[in-house]
């Protein structure tokens, strides 16, 4: 296959060369903040998270698409990430699952690529520069330079009201009934709540007062993309819910659960997204290895009167909380594994007990 010559060009100048692949915008440029995932698989769910809304994905693993792709791994109804970096693109299906290439998959659902960068270097500069805005595409070279160099990350910008279902829907059956919060909910973590309660998603617009109305036993926080600190909004109808149904947060839904107890979030230097990071609980000494996707965290200097329940062993980063007296709990990592390892799926069980405690009589 002839592929068109293509460059790729970050806020900081920083140029990598490559051939385009995938959807080929009219305009030959796509814009977005570049992050690097370290999973070795699983790339189809990574493409359809929709907490990637905003960002194009680098890939480290070399060799992407070998395995093709099928419906049944989607995250969500469509990509919300603006484009993916590969080394080497697979041409080549091989699994009995598979209903189609990678690459054809791309362009039916418009989503740009480069491939043959060298995403090793790519990741270094990430690593020693932080996640950078930039451009790529196969339109003139000066073009994609100029769109790098003016490009914005997702820092203070709503992505949240961008992914969320416009109307709620219910999932699963069960004595339980929870109300899911969708600030970008991925579809595996509808399923493991479904497996388990009677499920209703709801818009991310959804106020506290409406939340209540539909009396729930249990609110889920779901993940989801962007800056917390552009969702002052989300925050009240937490805060309000905080100590009067219980909650479980998860990711995105974490770190605005962190701030609704009084807490602050910052930009991590590169992120965590990779299905390969390893977490302590602290209350067990179980180590777990986790799924995560997010660029941000709560500041642990912040949280007065909150218990942090699980830390990240690569950085110290908070990766767990919990009130006991409020009822609530979250995670920053992804216990759904949509991809990754199970080693956490226990943590909807552990929802399903709060709620059980909650019932008990005093």
């Amino acid at each position: 296959m002839t592929r068109p010559r293509a460059s790729l060009v970050l806020a900081d100048g920083a140029t990598f060369e490559g051939y385009a692949a995938g959807f080929l915008p009219k305009e030959g440029v796509t814009t977005g903040e570049f992050v690097f995932n370290t999973s070795l698989a699983g790339y189809q769910e990574i493409i359809t998270d929709p907490s990637y809304a905003g960002q194009v994905i680098s890939f480290t693993y070399p060799h992407i698409g070998n395995y093709g792709v099928t419906p049944l791994d989607d995250e969500a109804v469509r990509p919300w990430c603006r484009g993916v970096v590969v080394r080497d693109l697979s041409p080549v299906a091989s699994n009995w699952r598979s209903r189609a290439t990678l690459e054809e998959y791309l362009i039916e659902r418009r989503v740009p690529a480069i491939v043959g960068v060298d995403t090793r270097r790519l990741t270094r500069h990430l690593r020693e520069h932080g996640a950078l805005a930039g451009a790529f595409g196969h339109g003139d070279p000066a073009a994609v330079a100029a769109a790098g160099a003016a490009a914005r990350g997702t820092d203070n910008t709503d992505f949240v009201s961008e992914v969320s279902t416009p109307t709620p829907y219910a999932r699963g059956e069960g004595p339980r009934h929870v109300v899911a919060y969708d600030f970008g909910i991925k579809t595996t973590m509808v399923d493991q709540l479904a497996q388990r309660f009677r499920v209703t998603v709801v818009p991310a617009s959804t106020s506290a007062e409406e939340v209540l109305a539909l009396a729930p036993d249990g609110v889920m926080l779901s993940n989801g993309p962007g800056d917390p600190a552009a969702l002052g909004a989300l925050v009240e109808q937490i805060r309000q819910l905080v100590g009067v149904v219980p909650i479980f947060g998860i990711c995105l839904g974490h770190q605005l659960l962190g701030v609704a107890l009084g807490g602050r979030t910052f930009k991590l230097p590169f992120g965590h997204h990779g299905g390969n990071h390893p977490v302590k609980d602290l209350s067990t000494g179980r180590i777990e290895i986790t799924a995560q996707n997010h660029n941000y965290a709560l500041a642990a200097d912040s949280l007065e009167g909150v218990h942090v329940s699980h830390v990240n062993l690569n950085d110290g980063v908070i990766e767990g909380i919990e009130s006991p007296r409020a009822r609530c709990f979250s995670v920053q990592y992804h216990p759904e594994a949509g991809p990754g390892p199970h080693d956490a799926r226990y943590l909807f069980d552990r929802f399903a007990t709060l709620m059980e405690m909650t019932d008990a009589p005093a």
